[in-house]
């Protein structure tokens, strides 16, 4: 076979494969805390605390889920932002040999109950803030389907908001961070401080998993609407947890900006996962705030920044810009949309920094792209990533398309699922086989150039893209079909000049219902669905096209919306 042609490219002193480690994703921890126990492994709102500390609490934790009955395998689902208890819940789980279900925080009670459902969980962690919508969710579940355990911690348990230091908290988190909620009422099941399950004393029980065991369910959407579980192995989540490291030239003194949502695969495996496993300091923050992100910066001297361009742009544009200090900056990159070509070369200009953009799916553990550090391409995903064959195959005969040609972009590596939980059919038409390898289809269209460079060009999947978040309209639609004054509703993407995309609703009213407006149905969808999957126009329609079978003809609507945003 010929020598790939990236491979003139390939960063300098890097391998193009790696060996991934036998062990567990936890086992990186417990060795980061052997090695540096009084290094700071988290830095949250101004409490600093050690790889000991860390190490320590998820041995505590993980035996206290062992002892309301956590086995080996189960899964144990967590809702959370970007805070030390994600990180200690997160690694705990997997030391208690379960499952993580990361799901994310924007969710409302509809959407949480097909995560508890669909995974079988019995157990979730959570905070403060969220525990109500997650009790009600489970609450309105038959009984066999609930939760019986919620274990649920405050965010001052993490920090001391009267001892922050340097760090000022925004004083829109205030209500939030300092909030004082009412508890959780769990039907049928027991609610837990997060106080009472760190003073656990018992011991936890062997730690008994390897590569080969499941370690991560993440969801992700589809054409079908309900979103499916993704079965990541440890190796696969270490796979890139390590090669992540690598790409970003990660030494155990980096400084790691942790503000990319954790529950997501980017934040999860190359931002959390691959600090930790080079006993590297994550400066964590719980939500986007570019004043904030810039004190930060400066007062941690971060070195590595992984993060969505939409928060570049904005901290760029802060009136407090020049009072920051970006200069500790070595590494700068993420992915979800592309970088304005003048952004990038403000960073260029001014911080001789180059921003590498990326690529991958919740499906292939974060990256299966990435723009070499030192020669990366502007609007494009970069290079097939560590020990990945990718190609460009004809969606239709799925044989392989010559250089330059657009087609469907596979993807083979050792950072790709096992497949769809509990979907064999799912599973079987995400992948077929070429050259005697399975290749995963990511259903995004593109070309690779001269040099083998990827770049995207449409999309096979119907899927919206608004700053990073994936939004499916199936999804959407699904949830709209509850509003009483809605017969159809047809979901499709409009232009969005700071978000790239959102998403627009083509409805069709329900006889009696003609003076519901735009407003009614978008405050609604506020009520019902995760604030980024809500449609920021509804247009009304006498009917939706159709096809012959009766298929809404959603491309149609998708051309006419393009070509009037063209006009």
């Amino acid at each position: 076979m010929s020598t790939p042609l990236h491979h003139a490219v390939w960063p300098e002193r890097l391998p193009h494969a790696i060996t991934v480690p036998a062990t567990s994703v936890w086992e990186n921890l417990e060795v980061s805390a052997r090695r540096y126990p009084a290094k700071t492994a988290l830095v949250f709102m101004g409490r600093d605390t050690s790889y000991r500390e860390l190490c320590d609490a998820t041995e505590r934790l993980a035996a206290w889920l062992y002892g309301i009955g956590v086995r080996k395998g189960d899964r144990v689902l967590l809702l959370a932002q970007n805070t030390p208890q994600l990180v200690t819940a997160h690694y705990a789980i997997l030391r208690a040999n379960a499952v993580v279900v990361p799901v994310n925080p924007m969710n409302l009670p509809e959407e949480l109950q097909h995560y508890i459902r669909d995974s079988g969980a019995r157990v979730a962690i959570t905070t403060a803030d969220l525990a109500g919508q997650l009790a009600q969710a489970s609450n309105e579940l038959p009984e066999a389907e609930r939760l019986q355990h919620l274990l649920v911690s405050q965010f001052t348990d993490a920090f001391d908001p009267e001892a922050m230091g340097p760090v000022e908290l925004p004083a829109a988190w205030r209500p939030w961070l300092l909030g004082d909620y009412p508890p959780a009422q769990l039907d049928g099941g027991q609610v837990h401080s997060w106080a009472e399950a760190l003073a656990c004393q018992e011991a936890p029980p062997p730690h008994t998993v390897g590569q080969g065991d499941l370690a991560v369910l993440p969801y992700t959407s589809g054409t079908t609407g309900q979103p499916k579980g993704c079965m990541h192995l440890h190796r696969s989540i270490n796979h890139n947890a390590v090669a992540g490291a690598l790409w970003g030239r990660g030494t155990s003194e980096i400084v790691m900006l942790g503000v990319v949502p954790m529950f997501h695969i980017t934040g999860m495996v190359v931002v959390m996962h691959s600090c930790i496993y080079v006993g590297g300091t994550l400066v964590l923050m719980p939500r986007w705030d570019r004043e904030l992100a810039g004190r930060l910066i400066s007062h941690y001297r971060v070195t590595n920044w992984t993060n969505i361009p939409t928060m570049v742009i904005d901290l760029l544009a802060s009136p407090n810009f020049a009072s920051f200090d970006l200069t500790s900056l070595q590494y700068i990159g993420g992915g979800g949309a592309a970088m304005p070509q003048a952004v990038a070369q403000r960073l260029l200009e001014q911080y001789g920094l180059r921003f590498c953009e990326g690529y991958g799916l919740t499906e292939t553990a974060a990256p299966s792209h990435n723009n070499p550090v030192d020669r990366p391409k502007q609007q494009c995903l970069g290079i097939p990533f560590v020990g990945t064959d990718a190609r460009i195959v004809d969606p239709e005969t799925l044989q392989e398309l010559p250089q330059g040609e657009q087609g469907e972009i596979v993807v083979h590596g050792p950072e790709v699922f096992e497949g769809y939980w509990r979907r064999p059919e799912a599973t079987e038409q995400a992948f077929f086989e070429l050259d005697g390898k399975r290749f995963f289809r990511t259903g995004d269209l593109g070309r690779m150039d001269e040099e083998g460079y990827f770049f995207i060009t449409d999309r096979l999947k119907r899927m919206i893209n608004a700053s990073g978040y994936k939004i499916w309209p199936a999804e959407v639609e699904a949830l709209m079909f509850r509003h009483p004054a809605i017969q159809e509703a047809c979901v499709i993407s409009t232009r969005d000049a700071y978000r790239g995309e959102s998403a627009k609703a083509v409805v069709v009213l329900r006889p009696g219902h003609e003076h519901t407006s735009e407003e009614d149905i978008i405050a609604w969808c506020r009520e019902h669905m995760a604030a980024y999957k809500v449609p920021r126009s509804v247009q009304f329609v006498a009917q939706l096209p159709k096809s012959g079978s009766g298929k809404v003809m959603w491309r149609l609507l998708q051309e006419q919306e393009d070509t009037g945003a063209a006009a």
